[in-house]
């Protein structure tokens, strides 16, 4: 692991803006023409974006560097956003049923951060992980289209779940950025 002083060179691969993570044909999350039309269609939009940023933040790189740690005394890396979205999707998941909300996927609070280590195994889990909770939670989101409609034991509308999903991906795509620069210098949003 590199010492909090030595940096690694600042670097991207884009050409065209040399603040983008990737050059505009290249970015999968560019899409040509309008928006979406309506307000369902444009979460489900910036959802799928930030998802995407998020897995972009984290290609290319080993077990071991997915698995380093920010600051200390901060146990942030991107394995553990990795575990710690897959853990989220599964909260949210369990906010929108009546049914027996399913237990943490880490155990105790924070495991998914205290206990990310670099080896393939846990680096193929969370990734594995992250993709079956957010399918459940995009499919029981699914069934409930009407955006006021209010869902689960706590009555939270099914508005407010979109909005705190681009939020939570939004915040901990910032916080992989700088890991991502910290790691190997690669910048770009």
């Amino acid at each position: 692991m590199k010492g909090m002083t030595e940096q690694p060179t600042r670097w991207t691969e884009a050409t065209v803006y040399p603040d983008m993570w990737t050059d505009p044909e290249k970015d999968p999350r560019n899409s040509e023409g309008p928006s979406p039309d309506g307000e369902l269609a444009t979460l489900l939009d910036y959802t799928t974006s930030y998802r995407m940023t998020l897995l972009m933040k984290c290609e290319g790189l080993t077990p071991e560097q997915l698995a380093q740690r920010s600051v200390p005394p901060s146990t942030m890396s991107l394995l553990g956003l990795l575990r710690h979205l897959a853990e989220v999707e599964r909260d949210w998941h369990n906010w929108i049923g009546d049914e027996d909300p399913l237990p943490k996927l880490y155990g105790k609070r924070d495991a998914d951060f205290d206990e990310a280590v670099g080896e393939q195994a846990q680096v193929h889990a969370a990734y594995a992980d992250l993709a079956r909770e957010q399918a459940a939670t995009d499919a029981a989101l699914a069934l409930h289209p009407d955006l006021a409609e209010r869902v689960g034991e706590e009555k939270i509308a099914v508005r407010e779940l979109y909005v705190h999903r681009v939020e939570e991906y939004a915040r901990h795509c910032g916080h992989a950025d700088l890991l991502r620069e910290c790691i190997d210098g690669r910048v770009g949003q």
